[in-house]
C-alpha cells in the first residue's frame, strides 16, 4: 500500500529473516534442529487456538446482530476490507502482503461459513478464472457454482438463487468486456466488490506435444492475449473462440491434435498436460472482476463508485456531467459509451470514480449532475481491491 509507514521494530524483534536480532551472526552457533521444530509446534498451537477463539467472537456477531435470514445478511464487505488493510499495515515481513492477505481472507471466509455458506455464482464451468476470483475474495468456504453464461450469473443473483456473482468487466490489454456492461443496463444489481486477477495462461493438451498441436481453442480475450506467442510458435494452428477456457479444456481433452489456452488450474481439473506457460504476451496481464449483490454497503474508508450516466442529446453535455466531479476534485478512473437501448443513436456512459456515493466530495458532486443529466444511476459504491 502506497505511504503506509512500517512500525519501527525494538530490540529483540524478528527481523526480515524471521530471526531474533542479532542471531544473523555467522559466528553464532547453528540453532538445535529439534528446539526449532518444538518451538514452530509450539507457535502452531497458538495460532490454532487463536484462530477458534476468532470463529467463536465472529459466532458472537451473528447472536449479536440478531436472526437474520440468511448468510448475505451477515457479510459487509466494507468491515473485510477494513480488515485486510489492517493486516497490510501491520506486516514488516517476510512472508509477503498478498500472501498474509490470502491467508486472513481464508480465515474470515471459514468464520463466516460457521453461519452458513454464501452462495457465489461465476461464469463456468469450474476451472476458470472467475472460479478464482471468487475464491480470491470469499475464501474456499464459499460456494461457488458454475453458470453457463454472464447472464445467467446476472439472473441468478436478481432472483436470489445465488448470494453474490463474480463477472469479469475488464482486461489490463484488451480492455472493456462489453457484455458485461450492457447487462447493466436493464439490471436493478449493484456492485458490491471488485476483484484484481494476474491472469496467466497455459497451453493444454492431451499428449503434452506442441508439434501435434493442429487446433486451439479458448475464450476470444484469452486468444488475444497470447496473440503474439501463437504468432510465433504455432502460426499454422486454427483458432477456435469458445464460450470459456474452460469449454476449451473440455474440447480439447478429446482429441489429440488439438490444445487450449486456459489457467494452469484447468489442466488439473479436466487432466490435461501443460504444453508451455504462461504464454501471455504481457507480463502484467490482469483481468478485473466485478462482485454482483442486491445492495449498497457502507463506506470502506478506500471506495470505487461505478455511475451510468444517460446525457440530453445537446452540445457540452458530457462536458456539463463532467465539470462536477473536476471542480470538486473527484478523481475519475475510467469511462466508457455504450449504446442505451433507448433510442437509435443514443447513448449512457459508464463513468468510475474514486469514493463513496455517501461521502463528500462525491455526494456533493452527484447533487449536481441531476441538472445536465436525463438519468444518473448508481451502480456501486464499493471497497477497492485489496492485494
Amino acid at each position: 500500500m502506497a505511504g503506509r509507514t512500517k512500525r519501527a521494530r525494538g530490540a529483540g524483534a524478528p527481523t526480515k529473516t524471521g530471526r531474533p536480532r542479532g542471531t544473523g551472526n555467522a559466528s553464532v552457533a547453528k540453532p538445535d534442529l529439534a528446539a526449532v521444530r518444538a518451538e514452530i509446534d509450539g507457535i502452531d498451537h497458538q495460532i490454532q487456538a487463536l484462530i477458534a477463539r476468532r470463529a467463536q467472537w465472529a459466532h458472537e456477531v451473528g447472536r449479536a446482530k440478531g436472526k437474520l435470514g440468511a448468510a448475505v445478511d451477515y457479510y459487509r464487505p466494507e468491515r473485510e476490507a477494513q480488515v485486510l488493510r489492517r493486516v497490510v499495515d501491520r506486516n514488516d515481513g517476510p512472508l509477503a502482503d498478498d500472501v498474509l492477505v490470502r491467508l486472513f481472507r481464508e480465515i474470515m471466509s471459514a468464520c463466516l461459513a460457521q453461519q452458513e455458506p454464501l452462495k457465489v455464482g461465476f461464469l463456468g464451468p469450474e476451472g476458470t478464472f472467475s472460479e478464482q476470483a471468487v475464491f480470491k475474495h470469499f475464501g474456499h468456504s464459499a460456494k461457488g457454482f458454475p453458470l453457463a453464461s454472464i447472464a445467467e450469473v446476472f439472473d441468478e443473483v436478481a432472483e436470489c438463487r445465488a448470494d453474490f456473482g463474480v463477472v469479469p468487466v475488464e482486461n489490463s490489454g484488451q480492455g472493456t468486456i462489453q457484455s458485461t456492461l450492457d447487462l447493466f443496463l436493464g439490471s436493478p444489481l449493484k456492485i458490491c466488490g471488485e476483484v484484481e486477477l494476474h491472469v496467466h495462461q497455459y497451453l493444454l493438451s492431451r499428449g503434452g506435444h506442441l508439434e501435434d498441436i493442429e487446433r486451439v481453442y479458448s475464450h476470444g480475450q484469452s486468444l488475444a492475449q497470447c496473440r503474439g506467442w501463437l504468432r510465433q510458435n504455432l502460426p499454422g494452428a486454427g483458432l477456435e473462440a469458445m464460450a470459456s477456457n474452460a469449454e476449451a479444456a473440455r474440447r480439447a481433452r478429446k482429441a489429440d491434435d488439438a490444445a487450449a489456452i486456459a489457467g494452469e488450474s484447468a489442466a488439473h481439473v479436466y487432466g490435461l498436460k501443460i504444453v508451455a506457460g504462461p504464454i501471455e504476451d504481457r507480463p502484467d496481464n490482469t483481468t478485473r472482476f466485478l462482485v454482483l449483490g442486491r445492495a449498497l454497503f457502507p463506506p470502506s474508508g478506500n471506495d470505487r463508485t461505478s455511475l451510468l450516466v444517460f446525457v440530453h442529446d445537446q452540445p457540452g453535455a458530457l462536458y456539463r456531467v463532467l465539470e462536477p466531479l473536476a471542480r470538486r476534485g473527484v478523481s475519475m478512473n475510467r469511462i466508457e459509451s455504450r449504446p442505451a437501448h433507448t433510442g437509435k443513436w443514443q447513448y449512457a456512459f459508464f463513468i468510475d470514480v474514486s469514493g463513496h456515493v455517501d461521502e463528500p466530495p462525491l455526494r456533493d458532486a452527484l447533487a449536481e449532475l441531476g441538472d445536465f443529466a436525463s438519468q444518473v444511476r448508481v451502480l456501486g459504491s464499493y471497497p477497492v481491491a485489496v492485494a
